[in-house]
């Protein structure tokens, strides 16, 4: 964990752009609620293939035009260069100047990837094409991507990201804290010390989680979730257990030296406020790097 001690915190809310009017007005409240304690950045999820394109766009400058920076998440599969390219200018044009860099999804349907198949062949076209005016986000997976053949072959593609021009990473979600120390161990023995944000899920709903988790290879611990299992529809008892276990994990991994924290909001601000006001951060803390 030296390498990650070194740099400033900094601590940002992701969004999903809303599909109805009556998502957009939720949104601009929880974007108001998040707002008072001042986060560097918000971050706007692109849906598989690009499919919520328009809305992500959309999403991304209303937000920013409100006052605090906001990034739109970019992922190459099922797009072009010229798409791309077109995208990376109107951000530039609007005074966007981060952007989290994925490969993304491949919806179902989709026959072909794209012009590019991977995160770092992503993040080398951006610096190709619009020089180094972009903070380059792009994602780390402590338990391992997915679809990795194995752990070091994970760890190998993260280095490329970083090779390719990436400034920083954010996590996937997470719920054992040594699975970030130990990413990190291997990032230092490899020579990667780009800050490395651990991203945070609050939980809200079981089945939800459970959902998401297989997914995406998050690991709920065993002991976490047969507590959630025990609360049944107890909507009460599984918030303040959440709360509590991802304060506790959070407070792990600053005290650690962790760089900031990202919360994976979905659309809500009280489970990520809540977590906020336990961790007492103060102004000094969110100084963005």
């Amino acid at each position: 964990m030296q390498s990650q001690k070194q740099f400033k915190r900094r601590f940002s809310f992701e969004f999903f752009p809303p599909k109805t009017d009556l998502g957009k007005e939720k949104l601009q409240t929880v974007r108001d609620q998040l707002a008072e304690v001042n986060p560097d950045f918000f971050s706007v999820t692109f849906g598989a293939g690009g499919s919520t394109r328009d809305r992500t766009i959309e999403t991304v400058l209303n937000l920013h035009k409100q006052g605090i920076s906001t990034a739109p998440h970019l992922s190459c599969v099922g797009g072009t260069r010229a798409e791309i390219a077109e995208l990376l200018d109107l951000y530039k044009e609007n005074g966007i100047n981060r952007i989290v860099a994925l490969r993304g999804d491949m919806p179902s349907g989709m026959g072909a990837s794209g012009e590019m198949r991977y995160a770092n062949e992503l993040v080398e076209f951006i610096r190709e094409h619009s020089g180094d005016h972009f903070n380059l986000e792009v994602a780390a997976y402590p338990e391992f991507h997915p679809q990795a053949r194995n752990a070091e072959d994970d760890l190998k593609n993260f280095a490329r990201k970083v090779e390719a021009g990436a400034n920083s990473a954010i996590t996937q979600y997470f719920f054992n804290a040594d699975s970030y120390f130990y990413f990190i161990d291997r990032l230092e023995k490899l020579g990667v010390t780009i800050p490395v944000v651990p991203g945070i899920m609050p939980i809200v709903n079981f089945s939800s989680l459970v959902r998401f988790s297989d997914m995406c290879g998050a690991e709920i611990p065993r002991w976490i979730r047969k507590q959630l299992e025990a609360y049944g529809d107890d909507r009460e008892s599984i918030l303040k257990f959440g709360e509590e276990v991802v304060t506790e994990m959070c407070e792990k991994l600053l005290k650690a030296g962790a760089p900031g924290l990202h919360f994976y909001t979905l659309n809500q601000a009280e489970p990520s406020i809540s977590i906020w006001k336990n961790l007492g951060i103060s102004e000094r803390d969110k100084i963005a790097f």
